[in-house]
């Protein structure tokens, strides 16, 4: 049994910062990582999953990679064919358990008899029975089942040979060209067996699309993406859309700290370049609280506001930004303002 089990990482600890990308006379400017909230985030009691697939039939083959292209190399590289490859489908398995594991979100259980009987593949209405789901809750101890109820990966390929006029030398030249491309049709349910209720029925159907060309058949298939890996790309691209729907994602953005101009910043400045965030953001409050100079307690306040948001506070963020801005205003101070209310409006919504 594969058994990948982990505590839930907070948010507080997730946000971390990267590579100090430039910095000036007075700030250090940082590439944070900003968690954004899923579009079909799963129910909170929801917190571990067990993952199988209930679509391999008699129809699926571990296909050896040099034998599948070889029948399209015998049409030509002229096919429209449906493959049902299993390793393919276990790979968007293992990549949807990796995938929802560490966006810190979700536990994740797939058993080694991972491939469960079932009616039909080619029954997508067919459900799983509570008992079952129940029986697979309560074998694996998960909160739920996350099952891909129907795959279907049809592959269709082209080769050509075109002309082409290079205008440099004035003459004309011809290139192979081939084209794959894959379209795919999946379902994937979440069963909770508490409540015995499917709590999200998600089915995607959607292409994907490999081109290339070269001077020479033998050559253009040096480098052209075999079928197999094709197959094995596209079921990791299922993963990733599915993961991206129930689990947090993260995007980069640019925040800017006062570290130099005067010397009461470099301790601070250095604690939170050294991800002492805590420890930094309670000498900024002092140095805010006993400064008397303008100019050095706005930047305090904008250094705490900063150190805040990191720690995954964003309404002290902004109070300490604002309290920035009232002190004296900055278009840094005002655009930053902007950022955390915008940020503030996504997690509402």
């Amino acid at each position: 049994m594969t058994h990948a089990i982990k505590g839930f990482i907070p948010i507080i600890t997730s946000l971390f910062f990267a590579l100090i990308v430039f910095s000036c006379a007075t700030t250090k400017t940082l590439t944070i990582e900003i968690p954004k909230p899923a579009v079909n985030n799963l129910p909170e009691n929801i917190q571990s999953l067990t993952i199988v697939n209930r679509t391999v039939d008699e129809n699926y083959q571990d296909h050896n990679i040099d034998s599948l292209q070889n029948i399209f190399y015998r049409s030509q590289f002229k096919l429209d064919t449906v493959i049902y490859d299993l390793q393919a489908v276990d790979t968007m398995l293992k990549a949807l358990g990796e995938l929802l594991f560490e966006s810190g979100r979700y536990d994740f259980v797939i058993p080694a008899n991972r491939f469960l009987e079932f009616d039909k593949n080619a029954s997508p209405n067919y459900e799983m029975p509570w008992d079952e789901v129940k029986d697979l809750c309560e074998r694996f101890d998960t909160d739920a089942v996350l099952s891909i109820d129907y795959y279907k990966t049809q592959v269709n390929t082209n080769i050509s040979q075109e002309n082409f006029y290079n205008p440099i030398n004035g003459n004309f030249f011809n290139l192979i060209l081939a084209q794959m491309q894959i379209n795919y049709e999946v379902l994937l349910r979440v069963y909770d067996p508490v409540n015995e209720k499917i709590i999200l029925s998600e089915f995607q159907r959607d292409s994907l699309f490999w081109k290339d060309d070269d001077a020479t058949t033998r050559s253009l298939f040096s480098h052209f993406t075999p079928v197999k890996q094709a197959l094995v790309e596209t079921s990791i691209a299922v993963a990733l859309d599915f993961s991206e729907k129930i689990s947090t994602n993260w995007y980069e953005e640019q925040r800017s700290i006062f570290v130099k101009g005067k010397s009461v910043f470099e301790r601070p400045g250095n604690m939170a370049l050294n991800g002492e965030w805590f420890q930094a953001i309670t000498l900024w409050e002092q140095i805010a609280e006993s400064s008397k100079s303008k100019t050095e307690k706005s930047r305090a306040e904008f250094n705490a506001a900063v150190g805040y948001e990191i720690i995954g506070d964003l309404d002290q963020a902004i109070s300490w930004a604002l309290k920035s801005y009232n002190t004296m205003f900055r278009p840094l101070t005002y655009e930053y303002i902007e950022k955390l209310q915008k940020r503030k409006n996504e997690l509402k919504n």
